[in-house]
């Protein structure tokens, strides 16, 4: 057993990579890509619409997860944006993947995938999970958009949101992702990177306020939740470095890895979401996070509502994301 607990450390990269720095919030002096309070107005926009007017988005609620692809697919026309729903069956429902593509050419260089899933668990509202990370692919989309559109690119970004992720679904060949990605294996579709956003909304700032799975919490890592995680498996080791490497010039949003053998078997709570779907088809795939349970004592409660979360935050995930996609072309 204590060998089995070295071998488990020692294969987990755990070089946190974080900057304390961020500014207050009111002084931003940066030259931003994005207009960050213009965005984060956005984005508490996005989290009205689909917590509080559309609610909960469960598989109980199946005429709410229509409202919800409705509100994606509406959001999409509303910026220009060609949008496509890819239909499947869950038992007796009718659910939809829905799919946007931004390209800067006919044959980018770079081609990424940004994954969300868009509904709830049964009982809740989903404000950080999963419309924290909803709001966040579509203001991405927006602010991707409008860069292509001034600047010369070379690169192409899909952006999917899930329909299905949440028990009683999570698991099963009904996953969305599990769908999507089962689909692009077979058809061969390039993606030289699968970002899946997972709860990006909740921050904390008391010292203790971020917990860890077992053994990480004794491995350096910061103990204020400020902070967003970057997991990855040893496949997607240059992806992830390369997400780091940008994402660490955004000086107001923190930003850690964690990088996991087997396809993050050995710690299960690191499978959690829809990257893990594009793991298990051989793709290079990371999950973006607030880090979830171990930060937000809202998960999977009514308690997970929108005024816990912190816009500024979210948007300076989308700035990084920006920064991204933008350094792809050089």
């Amino acid at each position: 057993m204590k060998y089995l607990i070295i071998l488990y450390t020692v294969c987990i990269s755990v070089v946190p990579i974080y900057n304390s720095q961020a500014a207050n919030p009111g002084d931003d002096k940066r030259n931003s890509m994005i207009d960050i309070q213009e965005t984060s107005e956005r984005l508490k926009a996005h989290l009205q619409a689909l917590t509080v007017t559309i609610g909960e988005r469960s598989v109980r609620l199946p005429e709410n997860l229509e409202k919800t692809v409705e509100y994606i697919q509406a959001f999409y026309k509303d910026i220009k944006l060609g949008a496509h729903i890819e239909p499947y069956d869950y038992q007796h429902l009718k659910v939809a993947n829905v799919v946007a593509e931004i390209s800067s050419g006919s044959n980018p260089s770079h081609r990424y995938l940004v994954g969300a899933h868009y509904d709830s668990v049964a009982g809740t509202v989903g404000a950080d999970d999963n419309a924290s990370a909803v709001a966040v692919q579509l203001e991405t989309a927006r602010n991707l958009k409008e860069l292509i559109d001034r600047e010369e690119l070379d690169v192409a970004v899909t952006f999917v949101s899930f329909a299905l992720e949440e028990p009683p679904v999570y698991g099963t060949r009904y996953m969305g992702s599990r769908v999507y990605a089962k689909k692009a294996r077979k058809e061969e579709e390039k993606i030289d990177g699968m970002i899946c956003l997972e709860m990006v909304g909740y921050a904390c700032y008391e010292p203790g306020c971020q917990k860890y799975p077992f053994p990480l919490g004794f491995l350096g890592y910061p103990k204020e939740g400020n902070f967003i995680g970057i997991v990855g498996n040893f496949k997607s080791g240059e992806f992830t470095k390369a997400l780091i490497t940008e994402f660490q010039k955004n000086i107001e949003l923190p930003v850690i890895k964690l990088t996991v053998p087997f396809n993050g078997w050995i710690i299960p709570s690191v499978r959690l979401s829809d990257h893990a779907s594009f793991w298990d088809q051989g793709y290079k795939a990371v999950m973006v996070t607030d880090s979830a349970f171990f930060r937000n004592p809202n998960y999977h409660t009514p308690a997970d509502t929108m005024e816990k979360l912190d816009y500024r935050f979210m948007a300076e995930l989308v700035e990084s994301l920006l920064i991204f996609f933008k350094s792809r072309s050089r």
